[in-house]
């Protein structure tokens, strides 16, 4: 077991160290273009979002950026609280509509519904339950108008208080976050997420947009990501920018968490990408062997394990934090968070692959 033990940690420390240079070489973009001319489409699908929407309708007004060159489409899927009224009752160039449901993805379909009438060719996507910085749209304009991609990944952030709940959220979050990066840096992109995610019209037609994946409730960002880079990875560009970054809100209880956790990881098995399918195995592993040692094995490994993962982790967390200015309680619940999150992360896959999961009050299957 000692053998095996060694080589997954030495293939996972090669793997954080990895995305943790790729990190550094991915630099902050700073350029500014005094000219605006890129005319966006802001898709957000929105179901029971009462309580959120409020934020992102303040930050929407805020926005610094042409009102010509932008529209806002809001698509209801179904809801059953006042959220269409919140909206309605907004004035700023809005429009609501009604999600067209044709597959097992509600979110999928909210998207594809707004895109079929989108009058702009760069569509980009965000949550309800997201605040919007105000040169967002400015700043992706300028990344478009220097690099010319047909697909830009950007940054999301978590907005948390100070207790266990939130910060570990957080912590799982940010490494996340810091491995889209580190791919993109090693010229490896494989995340995305869709809370910040730009892609011209005319290329999500010409890859006809979530045909092949809609029949997974989950994945509106990620699979269509993998097309885009199978299409043309050079294409695909990542947008490190502080101004860029959105801020979302971590769930307020384990269970949502729990659930949401499964929802992104109900996905995992149907990525094209051998090698991220890999990925995937190898954390799953590195994640199997400290629960084993800490819960299992002889008292005189047991806490070895643990330690040297919490210490490869420290790699990719620090520019991470450092970049997103999370550094303020990152210590205070590090250990602890590090501790829990093999067995939870072991959880959330057996979850994954055998029990349905609950979201957004519909029930889902794999």
């Amino acid at each position: 077991m000692i053998w095996f033990l060694v080589l997954i940690f030495s293939l996972y420390a090669f793997l954080i160290v990895s995305l943790a240079i790729g990190f550094y070489k991915v630099d902050e973009f700073t350029e500014t273009i005094e000219t605006n001319s890129t005319s966006f489409s802001v898709v957000i699908p929105f179901r029971n979002e009462a309580k959120n929407l409020p934020a992102l309708l303040k930050s929407i007004s805020e926005l610094n950026y042409p009102k010509e060159l932008v529209e806002f489409i809001l698509i209801d899927d179904d809801s059953t609280d006042n959220s269409v009224d919140i909206i309605s009752g907004f004035q700023n160039n809005i429009q609501i509509i009604k999600n067209s449901r044709i597959s097992n993805s509600p979110k999928k379909d909210a998207i594809t519904t707004a895109i079929s009438i989108a009058k702009n060719n760069w569509i980009i996507t965000t949550d309800a339950d997201c605040i919007l910085p105000e040169n967002w749209l400015k700043i992706f304009d300028n990344f478009i108008q220097k690099t010319n991609p047909k697909m830009v990944v950007a940054p999301v952030n978590y907005k948390v208080k100070n207790n266990f709940l939130e910060q570990f959220q957080l912590l799982d979050f940010m490494s996340m976050q810091g491995t889209t990066i580190g791919g993109f840096g090693i010229h490896f992109p494989f995340l995305c997420n869709g809370a910040n995610l730009a892609y011209k019209k005319e290329e999500f037609l010409k890859l006809n947009g979530f045909k092949g994946n809609n029949n997974i409730a989950s994945g509106d960002d990620i699979f269509l990501f993998e097309k885009f880079i199978k299409s043309d990875k050079n294409c695909v560009g990542y947008l490190k920018s502080k101004e860029a970054i959105v801020t979302t809100f971590p769930v307020k209880n384990w269970t949502d968490l729990i659930n949401q956790r499964t929802r992104w990881a109900a996905k995992t098995g149907n990525f094209s990408s051998l090698k991220v399918k890999l990925i995937g195995l190898l954390v799953l592993f590195t994640n199997f062997l400290v629960v084993y040692y800490l819960w299992i094995e002889s008292i005189e490994l047991l806490f070895v394990p643990f330690v040297v993962k919490m210490s490869i982790d420290l790699f990719l967390f620090l520019p991470t934090i450092k970049f997103f200015n999370q550094k303020s309680s990152f210590f205070k619940w590090y250990v602890l968070a590090s501790l829990l999150y093999p067995f939870f992360s072991l959880y959330v896959v057996f979850k994954s692959f055998f029990f349905r999961y609950n979201w957004k009050g519909r029930r889902f299957k794999k």
